[in-house]
């Protein structure tokens, strides 16, 4: 299965996501609930938000994965960070760990700053979509 990426020309060019992702018909869709940085003990990884990227992106692809797809699969990533600028700061550190999770598959993301995460230590929330 493979997805076409739409980025009209008329947004300017899209710098690690994509305007849109349109899937092949018959696609299931997979859910992928907020994950966020903690391991297999649901513990923080880290209070460093790379680290806590990492562990969350890993986190959700490890959803797809037991649902026996990889990560060419993701079509959405909603992403929830409780400070827009730190992660800003850290883009160039963070899309470094995103690629060497995700390749150079960008599908459509969104960012969104807010107050709080449910987990006190948490500083990103990432939940996505997949179409298997």
């Amino acid at each position: 299965m493979s997805f076409t990426f739409i980025n009209p020309e008329s947004l300017g060019a899209p710098r690690g996501y994509s305007n849109g992702v349109l899937s092949p018909p018959l696609g299931r869709l997979l859910f992928i609930a907020g994950q966020i940085g903690w391991d297999q003990q649901q513990r923080i990884v880290s209070d460093d938000l790379v680290e806590q990227f990492d562990r969350a992106l890993a986190n959700v692809i490890a959803v797809v994965n037991e649902a026996g797809h990889g990560p060419d699969r993701i079509a959405r990533l909603i992403i929830y960070v409780t400070d827009k600028n730190e992660y800003r700061d850290r883009m160039k550190e963070i899309g470094a760990r995103y690629r060497a999770r995700m390749g150079k598959h960008f599908p459509a993301m969104v960012l969104v700053e807010v107050a709080g995460l449910l987990e006190d230590r948490a500083q990103i929330e990432i939940e996505g979509t997949a179409i298997i």
